[in-house]
């Protein structure tokens, strides 16, 4: 069988998607949130280059993420105006993001990149609804399905109520069929933020390979 990468990174499938996604993106295919998916992200260059630079530790606990949030990016924050547990959390995070000297903390760390979209392959449609929602409240998301159903019309219900798009498969060329709903985060959330940084770490780690 074509492997996910095989068929989602050709010609046909990057002409139906154009429409979907930013300039300057890129693409790779991970296994995240326990599903392999090919996700489409912008990479934050700057942010890139400064976590590079000073050496900056791994953002994997939601802890710290949450801490994070709490400050203004690039203002000092004085620590006198945290209450003890903040002061601690603050003090406590990793490596390269925040600046801290006696009295202020600066926070530098922000998201690393942007997703754009994540697809998942599945043999059936409804296999593919479930892969697909694991990333809902994260980024656009779309499921590639390697036949054409017999009843698409209920099935392209099933998918828009989900705001879940639909690829179809036929030989080499890639339809879509329907398109994503977009994504509108009513807020910026911790564990968004630790979707971003675990995409990013498996993007590295593997590219460091």
């Amino acid at each position: 069988m074509v492997t996910l990468a095989n068929s989602l990174m050709g010609g046909s499938f990057a002409a139906a998607s154009r429409a979907l996604l930013e300039p300057g993106g890129q693409a790779r295919t991970v296994s995240v949130l326990g599903v392999e998916a090919l996700c489409f992200y912008r990479l934050d260059e700057d942010e890139h280059a400064r976590r590079e630079e000073v050496s900056a530790a791994r953002l994997d606990h939601m802890a710290d993420l949450e801490s994070l949030l709490t400050l203004p990016v690039g203002i000092p924050v004085p620590l006198a105006s945290l209450d003890p547990a903040e002061r601690s959390a603050v003090r406590a995070l990793p490596a390269g993001a925040v600046d801290r000297d006696r009295k202020t903390a600066t926070r530098r760390a922000v998201r690393p990149l942007r997703v754009d979209l994540a697809v998942v392959r599945a043999s059936g449609w409804r296999q593919g609804l479930e892969r697909a929602a694991e990333f809902a409240p994260f980024c656009r998301r779309a499921m590639l399905l390697d036949r054409r159903p017999s009843r698409l019309d209920d099935v392209l219900v099933e998918a828009d109520f989900y705001g879940i798009g639909v690829f179809l498969a036929a030989g080499n060329d890639v339809e879509m069929v329907l398109e994503p709903e977009d994504y509108r985060p009513r807020r910026h959330t911790a564990a968004a933020w630790w979707f971003v940084e675990d995409l990013y770490q498996r993007l590295w780690s593997a590219s460091a390979v």
